[in-house]
């Protein structure tokens, strides 16, 4: 009794003193407190997203499962499936016995899959990523989550390191005009990055800036207000192909970007899934903007 009151003083739990892990708390997306009894074994991830954290982490071991359309990293390919666009099965999720779910608010997977989980005592942490600062104030969220504090902190450090990196490089350029479109609609309307996503913030990293201004929440634009910008840089997130057949319409090819061989895809990995991988796809954009600077 003497040593566990002099313990007691000094801070220590009684977990500590019995050998047991404390629990481990944290505070997700939804300002939910989210208790763990002790660091998870079993998880459960689902968008590519919120996999890639995972497995950047080296805790590629832990994943039980997936969603339907996980696509990387190799190693995780295998993983059972537990839903996907059509949405999340609760089954599917409680047959992979997790001690841990990880979701994004995304296509309802939240709705389908918080409380159900949170009533039969699975914890669930959500994610949002409307930042490349939140992307890795996640890296670090999840390593404490998991028991690798130290590993989440020193992987969002290098990330951030290299971020820095880049905006000394870029802090002298004259910034691009641009638009990236991310995908075409049936009714012709064109997606395109916005402002005040994690992709619209990449690109400014990257040493751009936006020629559609002032979308707000508006995703979708026509294909003359495109033109209309008439942006120093086009940035396609898909294949060459697609952007060849893009460029081909008519008044496409008169668009400055497009005459100066300033229209250039960009990975959908990497600007469209938030995760490490997006500081890649900033590196990788920097230096080609450097690279046509000034160019004629």
């Amino acid at each position: 009794m003497r040593f566990k009151r002099i313990a007691l003083v000094l801070g220590l739990s009684a977990a500590a003193l019995s050998g047991q892990a404390a629990p481990i708390e944290v505070r997700d997306a939804l300002g939910r407190s989210v208790v763990l009894p002790a660091a998870p074994q079993r998880l459960v991830t689902i968008f590519a997203s919120n996999t890639e954290l995972v497995t950047s982490l080296g805790l590629a071991d832990r994943i039980v499962g997936v969603e339907e359309y996980t696509r990387f990293p190799p190693e995780v390919m295998d993983k059972p499936r537990v839903g996907g666009r059509l949405g999340f099965s609760v089954d599917a999720v409680v047959a992979q016995r997790p001690d841990l779910v990880i979701v994004t608010p995304a296509r309802q997977a939240a709705n389908q899959l918080v409380d159900p989980m949170t009533r039969i005592g699975v914890p669930v942490i959500v994610l949002l990523s409307r930042s490349v600062g939140e992307v890795l104030d996640n890296i670090r969220l999840i390593g404490r989550a998991t028991g690798v504090p130290d590993r989440g902190e020193a992987l969002a450090q290098s990330l951030q390191a290299r971020l820095d990196a880049v905006a000394q490089q870029v802090a002298q350029r004259t910034a691009p005009r641009m638009v990236m479109i991310t995908g075409r609609v049936g009714n012709g309307m064109l997606l395109v990055a916005r402002a005040d996503t994690y992709t619209g913030e990449a690109m400014r990293m990257a040493g751009g800036r936006f020629a559609i201004a002032g979308r707000g929440a508006v995703a979708q634009v026509s294909p003359e207000a495109i033109l209309a910008s008439d942006p120093d840089v086009l940035l396609f997130a898909g294949t060459k192909a697609a952007l060849d057949d893009l460029v081909q319409l008519p008044g496409w090819r008169d668009m400055r970007a497009v005459r100066d061989k300033r229209a250039v895809t960009v990975s959908r990995s990497e600007f469209l899934i938030p995760g490490p991988r997006t500081i890649d796809g900033i590196e990788r954009l920097a230096k080609w903007l450097g690279s046509v600077e000034g160019r004629p």
